[in-house]
């Protein structure tokens, strides 16, 4: 399987998510801000790890986590009638921390800025 094709797919996939979280899926737990950061796909596209940033506070994204686990059985056959794949691939949520650690580091960055103003 080419690398290229994967990355397609998992554009591809990742697009589609993004469409099924933001408009389809109706459950109250899931967060109005929750993104798609990035998808990988197993060499021969059966597995795909999904990363999903969550805007909000740990209780609603524990709840958004939650219920995109619940969920993952629809998400997967709305894939698999989207994108004409042989095999629709095994969907894996997880958490993206990296907007959080962004906004930390930039947090860090203000106040050593604001530091150095002070001396």
């Amino acid at each position: 399987m080419s690398e290229t094709r994967a990355r397609r797919v998992a554009e591809q996939i990742k697009k589609e998510i993004g469409q099924i979280i933001g408009s389809e899926l109706k459950d109250p737990r899931v967060a109005a801000l929750t993104s798609v950061t990035e998808v990988q796909v197993s060499r021969d596209l059966r597995y795909a790890s999904v990363y999903v940033s969550i805007y909000g506070s740990d209780d609603e994204k524990q709840g958004t986590i939650q219920a995109l686990l619940r969920a993952t059985g629809f998400i997967r056959g709305e894939i698999g009638r989207r994108i004409r794949l042989r095999h629709t691939p095994e969907i894996i949520f997880h958490q993206d921390y990296s907007m959080e650690y962004g906004a930390r580091i930039d947090q860090v960055l203000k106040t050593l800025q604001d530091e150095n103003k002070e001396e």
